[in-house]
């Protein structure tokens, strides 16, 4: 049984090829405008469940496809990916010195018969205080832009992160762990 990813997340991929899975990709372009007054965990596991099932359509039998979707939350304001440098500042200076969820959802959907199974992790990450010059260089390196929250942790941002309560895999984007034990609930094993 094959693995899909219905993502073009570079990270993504780069998790599950680290990590020693086998697996091609669909891409899966969807609208990620929130609905009025959506949690970040119903957020999630919406738009994952909506790449999986985009590409469930088109996969060929028999595959897992799996779907995912991170956001950054804080004090229950979501923050996708910044809209422009001034949107990834503001993002920054609200994150800086503080505590902050970063939640993932996963959807996966067994083909041909169409099992789904779907979960949404959640990563307290903790911010040290960032001066301008801070955020000032580190906009400069142009990471900020395509990331949920305008940081990357596995890049130059993992400097302003003291220390994280959960999965480090999540807030890059995958819960390894918990993917690798959702698989094997739907009778995906490894060769």
């Amino acid at each position: 049984m094959k693995l899909i990813l219905a993502s073009a997340s570079e990270r993504r991929a780069e998790i599950l090829r680290d990590a020693g899975f086998s697996f091609s990709i669909m891409s899966s372009a969807i609208d990620e405008t929130p609905y009025p007054g959506e949690s970040a965990p119903d957020l999630v596991q919406r738009l994952a469940f909506a790449k999986a099932e985009l590409v469930a359509a088109r996969a060929v039998a028999p595959a897992i496809v799996i779907g995912a979707d991170t956001e950054v939350t804080l004090e229950g304001h979501i923050f996708g990916k910044p809209r422009s440098t001034d949107d990834a500042r503001r993002m920054l200076e609200k994150l800086s010195g503080r505590a902050h969820a970063v939640v993932t959802g996963v959807a996966l959907i067994r083909l041909p018969d169409a099992e789904r199974l779907t979960f949404v992790d959640s990563t307290l990450v903790h911010f040290a205080p960032l001066t301008e010059e801070d955020i000032t260089r580190y906009l400069a390196t142009g990471e900020p832009h395509d990331k949920a929250g305008g940081y990357a942790i596995q890049g130059r941002a993992g400097r302003f992160i003291p220390r994280i309560e959960g999965c480090y895999f999540n807030v890059v984007g995958l819960p390894l762990a918990r993917l690798q034990h959702a698989l094997t609930e739907l009778g995906w094993s490894e060769g």
